[in-house]
């Protein structure tokens, strides 16, 4: 059963959220074990992988509470409804969906939709979203947040696209609530080769470059 407001504390105590595309789902309840293993509890599967569903069950009742398990790319409020039902505890968008994030809400599930300019945010915010997802972000840099934060600064915001060891402690320190993190930390070898080790190790890093950047 879902609870809403303590998946988003979760989510953003950590300030790091898994993306995860793969080209198959077999592989992903090893992703989001070894993610785990280094601090990052929050798996984003996306609604691309093939077998996204079954990959969302199989990870959630595997990992139990060991792992928070979302979807990604939910482009409306069925894909929604069916990711929640398959044991999805959050759900994001690249797009804001105002069906989205009242079919999340209705199942007290965190909603978190995508969008880029001010009133695109500002209208996801005031439609309900928990944070608003900054997409793609590498477009504009951390500067962005810090404008949108001038005349916002009660709206969580969260930048995927462009997010890597390098921009991370950047976009935190430019207010960023958390964090969200493709193929910069899932690396395809890494989960080619199954070095689960290697991948707890890299998600650690970026758990601890968060936690400094907002010491400073």
């Amino acid at each position: 059963m879902n609870d809403r407001l303590s998946v988003l504390n979760d989510l953003l105590t950590t300030g790091v959220i898994a993306v995860i595309r793969a080209d198959s789902g077999e592989q992903l309840v090893n992703v989001c074990r070894g993610l785990a293993a280094g601090g990052v509890r929050a798996c984003e599967i996306t609604m691309t992988t093939p077998g996204a569903l079954a990959a969302i069950d199989a990870a959630s009742k595997a990992l139990g509470e060991q792992a928070l398990v979302g979807a990604g790319s939910v482009l409306d409020g069925a894909t929604a409804r069916a990711a929640i039902l398959a044991g999805a505890r959050f759900i994001f968008s690249p797009v804001l969906n105002v069906e989205m994030i009242e079919m999340a809400h209705r199942y007290d599930c965190v909603a978190v939709p995508g969008a880029m300019s001010p009133t695109e945010i500002f209208t996801a915010w005031s439609a309900g979203a928990d944070v608003v997802k900054v997409f793609p972000a590498n477009h504009f840099g951390p500067q962005f947040l810090k404008d949108i934060h001038g005349p916002m600064p009660q709206i969580k915001l969260t930048p995927t696209g462009g997010v890597d060891l390098s921009t991370a402690a950047d976009w935190i320190r430019a207010g960023a609530a958390a964090v969200g993190v493709g193929s910069a930390l899932v690396k395809k070898d890494l989960v080619a080769g199954g070095k689960w080790d290697e991948l707890s190790a890299l998600a650690r890093q970026y758990v601890d470059i968060v936690a400094a950047a907002r010491r400073k």
